[in-house]
C-alpha cells in the first residue's frame, strides 16, 4: 500500500543516508521501523484507556470482601 507522510526534512536526510548506506529503500526502512515501534508499544492504548476509566473511580477495598478472599486462600509457611 502506498502513503505519503510528512516529516522534517533534516530527519528524511538522515533517513535517505540510513536506507542508502545499509542497502534499504526508505519504504523498507520506515515499514521496519514502524514494525519494531508497534512490538515495542503494542498496548499503549489500552493502558491509557485502562488509566482513564479507573481515574475517575475511587480506590477503596471492601473489608468484608477482602476478608472473605483472604479466608479462603490456603496457608503456607514461607
Amino acid at each position: 500500500m502506498k502513503t505519503a507522510i510528512s516529516i522534517p526534512d533534516n530527519l528524511f536526510r538522515k533517513v535517505d543516508q540510513y536506507a542508502k548506506s545499509h542497502g534499504y529503500s526508505r519504504s523498507e526502512l520506515f515499514a521496519k521501523a514502524v514494525e519494531q515501534y508497534l512490538e515495542v508499544h503494542p498496548s499503549d492504548h489500552i493502558t491509557k484507556q485502562l488509566n482513564e476509566v479507573y481515574s475517575s473511580e475511587q480506590a477503596e477495598l471492601n473489608e468484608m470482601l477482602s476478608t472473605m478472599q483472604f479466608s479462603s486462600i490456603e496457608r503456607e509457611e514461607w
